[in-house]
């Protein structure tokens, strides 16, 4: 039991509205500090507890549900940016801190931290992190283990390790912060991190355009994939070609971002590039831009650019609403229709179709991981190569099975 409140650390007992998917732990444990949250984990080995640790909660019900849940590590009082090197283009915050809370403080230097995330609110960075998401501008500047530069993570047996530094450099040895992010908490506790950082757009323009969608059946050109490839390898840089595809049929919104100095001239010189299909150049972005809608069926595809075309054919008409990445290879599907605002899909249709379209996915080299679903009986990972590596690494830093056990590919 967690009856007294390690090294200082607030410990509170845990409510429905804590539960985990489903799951309700026994206590939320709320550490202000590393040396807190090293105690609280501490504590928890000792007694054999499991802990799955959370931040905004904005993606908590991403995954399985935990086999067992007994503290929830909430990490809200992990609030502080401990470090702003503007001059070095350097930040280090603590985990709890909100990417609107970074965004707004870097602003007034003129910085940012380059990642675009889902939610318009109460993403944190350590959930950032450990569920590595990627947002439209990750083209052109790179993801969260990109940008990440150090990390100061708690082990489960609550020794605190450090990689990287506040330089940009290359880190030589064993390479933490690229190890945890992605992890979902399966390997310890992300407390720290410092990014790398840019300074703020000089100007931004948004290219708006309708393509057709593809017919691979008739063997004709794919607008998309053609523009995509164009867009790409442009002298005028965008920093983002995003597609919107409502429905999975019928048009598809093509958005272009070009950022920096002279903006607005490149990008009216990619639109002409672009033709007839450009409806506007904007100084706003469109609505929804970068972000998850519903994500109570939510599932990621990951594919080669090259393979863009048939990608788009294997998700026309199947129910699901198509949002990414068409020069990075990240798309997210989300389940639409009235049953899906309802929440009363077919358990027995939505599994199906799932399973249907991995198939037809994997066939051109794409791979598609269901991070959200309602329904048991949805295959989450498909075939996961690396599964005996990640089973060797969880069993290196987790042997007890007492962080989030059970919420990553294979039950890890």
């Amino acid at each position: 039991m967690l009856s007294e409140k390690p090294a200082g650390a607030t410990v509170r007992e845990a409510g429905p509205e804590d539960a985990v998917c489903g799951v309700t732990p026994r206590w939320v444990a709320l550490p202000e500090t590393v040396e807190e949250i090293a105690s609280v984990l501490r504590a928890c080995a000792e007694r054999g507890l499991a802990v799955v640790p959370a931040g905004g909660g904005t993606k908590l019900h991403w995954g399985p549900p935990p086999e067992r849940l007994d503290v929830l590590l909430d990490l809200c009082c992990m609030n502080e940016i401990v470090e702003h090197a503007a001059g070095d283009l350097v930040v280090r915050a603590q985990a709890g801190v909100t990417m609107d809370a970074l965004a707004s403080a870097l602003a007034e230097t003129g910085q940012e931290l380059a990642l675009d995330v889902p939610f318009t609110e109460g993403t944190t960075i350590g959930g950032t992190l450990a569920a590595a998401v990627a947002g439209p501008r990750a083209f052109r500047y790179g993801t969260a283990r990109d940008l990440l530069i150090g990390i100061t993570v708690v082990l489960p047996d609550g020794t605190v390790a450090r990689s990287g530094g506040k330089v940009v450099k290359n880190v030589a040895g064993y390479d933490l912060g690229k190890l945890f992010t992605g992890s979902f908490g399966t390997l310890g506790v992300i407390a720290e991190a410092t990014f790398r950082l840019h300074p703020l757009p000089a100007d931004r323009r948004w290219i708006v355009a309708v393509v057709e969608p593809p017919r691979v059946s008739e063997s004709g050109p794919c607008q998309a994939r053609e523009l995509a490839a164009m867009l790409a390898a442009a002298q005028e840089e965008p920093s983002a070609v995003e597609l919107d595809w409502p429905h999975g049929q019928g048009p598809i919104w093509m958005t272009v971002l070009v950022e920096g100095a002279a903006a607005e001239d490149r990008a009216r010189t990619l639109a002409a590039r672009m033709g007839e299909v450009v409806t506007a150049v904007r100084d706003e972005p469109p609505p929804q831009w970068g972000l998850i809608v519903d994500d109570r069926l939510l599932a990621e595809v990951r594919f080669p650019p090259a393979a863009l075309t048939e990608v788009l054919d294997a998700v026309h008409y199947t129910g699901f609403s198509l949002r990414g990445s068409a020069v990075a290879g990240r798309l997210w599907l989300e389940l639409w229709g009235e049953e899906g605002r309802a929440g009363e899909e077919d358990e027995e249709r939505v599994t199906g179709a799932v399973a249907a379209l991995r198939d037809r996915l994997e066939g051109c080299g794409a791979r598609l991981v269901v991070h959200a679903t309602p329904y048991e009986s949805v295959q989450r990972w498909g075939r996961v190569g690396a599964l005996p590596l990640m089973r060797r690494v969880k069993e290196r830093f987790d042997p007890g099975r007492v962080m989030s056990p059970g919420r990553f590919v294979g039950g890890i």
